[in-house]
């Protein structure tokens, strides 16, 4: 028998699985929420009877549309880092919120004194959890090369936000 061709409904099954993985790559529940809500219409507006996976088809919508977006901006508002002092380990009790935001913006200042291959290899390694082949193939360059620009990186960051560091 030949698989079902989805509903459209058939993409919404899959909006709160797609919302909680965006929100963990991102960091922020609201932009999660604009991509998800961007994905699914994209995706309600093609023609569903094409479509044999509709959770694939919505995650991957999704992903396209976070590196398109990553891209029209030269990777400058990809990480919404200013999210994470509403992280809930730190609601309610004012000095870790504090603490959180400071380390919000050092961390958003310290990537923003990297070279922009530096900040996208960063970005697609710990947040998008591309590997480094495929980031290789992506940039064309070569793994050794993406191996490279996260050390480096890695080295700026533990210089710049060693303050921050767990006693």
């Amino acid at each position: 028998m030949p698989p079902r061709s989805p509903r459209p409904q058939g993409f919404l099954a899959y909006y709160e699985e797609l919302l909680a993985v965006w929100t963990r790559k991102l960091g922020c529940r609201d932009a999660a929420r604009d991509l998800a809500h961007d994905a699914l219409v994209k995706c309600l507006e093609t023609d569903a009877a094409q479509v044999e996976q509709p959770r694939a088809y919505l995650h991957q919508a999704a992903r396209n549309m976070a590196v398109d977006n990553f891209r029209r901006t030269d990777g400058q508002e990809w990480v919404p880092l200013d999210t994470i002092a509403r992280h809930p380990s730190s609601l309610g009790d004012p000095l870790a919120q504090v603490r959180t935001e400071q380390l919000s913006q050092a961390l958003e200042a310290a990537l923003a004194e990297l070279p922009l291959k530096c900040r996208q290899v960063f970005v697609w390694q710990r947040l998008e959890g591309l590997t480094q082949a495929e980031i290789a193939e992506r940039m064309g360059l070569s793994k050794n090369m993406v191996e490279k620009y996260m050390i480096r990186t890695a080295l700026h960051l533990r210089e710049r936000l060693g303050a921050y560091a767990p006693n």
